[in-house]
């Protein structure tokens, strides 16, 4: 009977990690299994050993691994029974006003732990969202009760900070993860995960990624179920992003039709694949520095094209703002041929 209760007990738990999502699955456990920003973990490993742990201030674009790189410090400072007392963590979904910082942040870093020698370690996750008045709160907070406890924030932008916490931190700048550190953590889950993928299907991910590992994971776990084979077209539909084919169709009408039938075509690309115009933009950018335009020509074409952006993020209409895409690229075709 017993060894039925213990089986019945391990399937949900097995099932449960089945049904996780790819990125909190194969979220690092340890500071060892960590792909990234190795001088960042040896420096935060040495603290730990010698047990001289500061304040810390991580900050960075997000997937970068500063939860991460927090949550598994503090699993090796605490066994999994004190983890509970001796870790408080908070989220920019959790109300963190003043009242919060007052109350039970105070009350956690204010109590002694008697029995357990060592630190309590507060993680304010997304700290950048916290008002000004709430910094300034907890700016006291971690003066006085420096002696029990560390506080950890994370957060994207290091402006946001009053820089009277940042001089009470140790700062660290989590960067985008390059290529070379995606592509094999990458490979590892395809590998466990049985994923059909192609060359320039990871190629495609690790693009549209941008040194962003928790996108990365989503997109190549949703093109996964979607289309059960990822590719550099599944990606890309996927993620609804501008195929390089449909990039290179636009640019020949543009620069070969005349006005109307380049714009007749381009506006049924858009509804035929449901094409942001700011997504097609952000494509034809890159093309244009590739292209070997004259200086001037290219001067006037991005400064165009910069316009359209702007305008774009404003909220204005989409249809006008193609109209003056395609206007701005007839009109570098009419200086080329002049030039010439």
């Amino acid at each position: 009977m017993e060894t039925s209760a213990k089986k019945e007990q391990q399937q949900p738990a097995e099932a449960k990690i089945r049904n996780l999502p790819w990125v909190e699955k194969y979220r690092p456990q340890t500071l060892n299994d960590l792909i990234s920003h190795q001088d960042i973990l040896s420096t935060i490993q040495k603290f730990i050993s010698e047990d001289r742990l500061p304040h810390l201030l991580l900050y960075g674009p997000p997937g970068t691994g500063k939860t991460s790189t927090i949550l598994a410090c503090a699993k090796q400072l605490y066994k999994d029974k004190e983890f509970g007392s001796m870790v408080l963590e908070l989220n920019a979904s959790d109300d963190r006003g003043i009242d919060i910082v007052r109350g039970p942040i105070l009350s956690f870093a204010s109590t002694r732990t008697i029995f357990k020698k060592g630190f309590k370690l507060v993680i304010l996750d997304e700290a950048d969202a916290m008002t000004q008045d709430a910094q300034n709160a907890l700016r006291r907070v971690i003066e006085k009760f420096t002696e029990n406890t560390r506080f950890c924030l994370i957060c994207n932008y290091l402006s946001k900070i009053i820089p009277a916490l940042q001089s009470r931190c140790t700062r660290f700048r989590f960067g985008p993860l390059t290529p070379e550190l995606m592509v094999p953590r990458l490979e590892h889950v395809v590998d466990v995960e049985k994923v059909d993928i192609s060359e320039d299907g990871m190629k495609a991910l690790v693009t549209l990624s941008s040194g962003d590992m928790r996108r990365a994971l989503n997109i190549l776990q949703s093109t996964n179920m979607a289309f059960g084979k990822v590719t550099e077209e599944t990606v890309y539909t996927c993620t609804g992003h501008p195929l390089k084919s449909d990039i290179a169709n636009i640019l020949d009408w543009m620069l070969n039709q005349d006005f109307t039938t380049a714009y007749r075509n381009i506006t049924e690309l858009k509804t035929l694949k449901g094409l942001a115009l700011q997504d097609i933009l952000t494509e034809i950018h890159l093309f244009v520095h590739r292209v070997d335009f004259p200086s001037s020509v290219r001067v006037h074409l991005l400064t165009k094209m910069a316009d359209i952006e702007y305008r774009l993020s404003v909220g204005t209409n989409e249809k006008i703002q193609l109209s003056s895409l395609i206007a701005a690229f007839q009109v570098t075709r009419d200086l080329i041929v002049t030039e010439a």
